[in-house]
């Protein structure tokens, strides 16, 4: 019901997703008519700091645990009564706050729509990608979900920032890294096939050299469907260039992890159907 609720509210004609706000609309106080206004009173003085101290030290969690349920029933035309209770919670101290609205952004934003996430949900989320392992690992999970929602433009831009995702406050946390490979099988359709080529590439390149195993099986699947993209894009040099690279890069390496690399690399890309066997031969 919440799926149908979802797509009912991203499709309602009244609340088109090129609807804006003028900055006196903006500006009214957080009134509206959706529920009692004493009920929304209540549930915004959960993030005024004496409540944490006096009610319950979890209680700026428990708000922004709800927040998008609040927002999805409230609809976006009063997404103004939530704005600032939202960026509130996104600068709480506690990371744990923080944790929840990153696991919960990419939900938020479907219920917002396009012009209401581009202007206050990506900067809270460009917040969370340079925040803690706890917190960017939220982002991270929904990374492909919340990305398909923005403008091409705009989605091109963490191209450049999908790099720092191989670095952790934790090296051991393999499970950051091969959320990452998960991610970037998915976010393949979001690209073309040149920056598949120049951004995509050398960190699944990096992936499969990953001193986890777990990691570097996810990897392998992420190397062989991208071959699979690079072939069926217009443009067929790329996938030329790539399959080069693998020979160059794994199977003439110096070392038998390298050379077994490009084993289970071929090994994916012939079970899976990737290319034509007189390309993979």
């Amino acid at each position: 019901s919440m799926d149908s609720a979802l797509h009912y509210i991203h499709n309602d004609s009244d609340l088109s997703t090129n609807s804006s706000f003028s900055p006196e609309e903006e500006r009214k106080s957080k009134v509206q008519d959706v529920v009692p206004q004493a009920l929304l009173d209540q549930y915004l003085s959960m993030t005024d700091p004496s409540r944490a101290q006096t009610v319950d030290t979890e209680i700026a969690k428990h708000c922004a645990y709800s927040l998008p349920g609040v927002a999805l029933t409230l609809g976006r035309q009063n997404w103004h009564c939530l704005k600032d209770t939202y960026e509130t919670l996104a600068s709480d101290m506690q990371w744990k706050v923080r944790r929840t609205l990153a696991f919960s952004i990419h939900e938020l934003a479907v219920i917002l729509g396009d012009q209401l996430t581009a202007g206050d949900l990506v900067p809270v989320f460009n917040g969370f990608l340079k925040d803690l392992d706890e917190v960017r690992i939220g982002v991270l999970k929904h990374l492909h979900d919340f990305l398909k929602l923005l403008h091409v433009d705009k989605r091109r831009e963490y191209l450049y920032q999908l790099q720092e995702f191989l670095v952790t406050d934790n090296s051991r946390n393999w499970r950051f890294r091969a959320e990452l490979a998960e991610q970037l099988i998915l976010l393949l359709d979001l690209y073309s096939a040149r920056d598949i080529y120049d951004y995509l590439r050398p960190i699944a390149f990096s992936l499969c050299a990953d001193k986890v195993s777990s990691v570097r099986w996810i990897s392998y699947k992420l190397v062989s469907e991208m071959v699979k993209k690079l072939y069926m894009a217009s443009t067929s040099t790329f996938v030329i260039d790539l399959m080069n690279e693998l020979v160059e890069k794994f199977c003439r390496c110096h070392k038998w992890s390298g050379r077994q690399t490009f084993v289970f690399i071929c090994q994916t890309i012939s079970e899976d159907d990737c290319l034509p066997m007189d390309q993979f031969a």
